[in-house]
C-alpha cells in the first residue's frame, strides 16, 4: 500500500520505498525511434561510396575494338576526340593549335598521352591531333577495346 508523502513532484512513493512517475495527461509517452533510419542512410551511403567509382561519366566515345589490347594503368592525360571533331584534354575542350602547349602545362614533365578518338572520326581530324602531340614530342598511345570473343555471338 502506498503512502503519499505529499511532495511537489508529482509521484507517487510505493511500498518500498521507491517513486513512480505518472505523467498528467495520463498517455503513454511516445518517442520516435530514429536508429532504423539511421540505419538505412548507412547503408545507402556504403552502397553509393562503392559503386561511385564504377560510374563513368563525362563524353561518350566509343572507341573501337581490336583483337589484342594491352592493359595498362598508367596514369597519363586524355585527349578525346568526339564524333563531330571536337578536340578534348581530359574532359576539357581544347583549341588542337595549343593542345601539345597545354599539355605541358597542366603536366609537366609528361612524356606520353593517351587519344580515345570516337570510331566514327573519320581520319583527317585523328591525323591532325597526332601531328600536333608529335610536334610537341609526346608520345601518342591509342585507347581500344577488346573484341568480345565469346562462344556464338557475332
Amino acid at each position: 500500500m502506498g503512502i503519499n508523502t505529499g511532495n511537489s513532484s508529482g509521484g507517487r512513493q510505493l511500498a518500498g520505498g521507491s517513486f513512480r512517475r505518472r505523467r498528467a495527461s495520463g498517455g503513454v509517452m511516445s518517442e520516435m525511434n530514429i536508429v532504423p533510419l539511421v540505419d538505412v542512410v548507412l547503408v545507402l551511403l556504403i552502397i553509393f561510396m562503392i559503386t561511385a567509382h564504377v560510374m563513368e561519366f563525362g563524353l561518350e566515345v566509343e572507341v573501337p575494338k581490336v583483337r589484342t589490347v594491352k592493359n595498362t594503368a598508367e596514369e597519363l592525360p586524355i585527349v578525346t576526340l568526339s564524333k563531330n571533331g571536337e578536340v578534348y584534354l581530359n574532359e576539357k575542350p581544347v583549341n588542337i593549335n595549343e593542345l601539345a602547349s597545354q599539355i605541358q602545362r597542366q603536366f609537366p614533365g609528361q612524356q606520353a598521352v593517351y587519344i580515345r578518338a570516337d570510331k566514327s572520326v573519320v581520319y583527317e581530324p585523328l591525323a591532325n591531333v597526332i601531328s600536333m602531340l608529335g610536334a610537341g614530342k609526346l608520345n601518342v598511345r591509342l585507347v581500344t577495346q577488346p573484341i568480345d570473343e565469346t562462344p556464338g555471338r557475332r
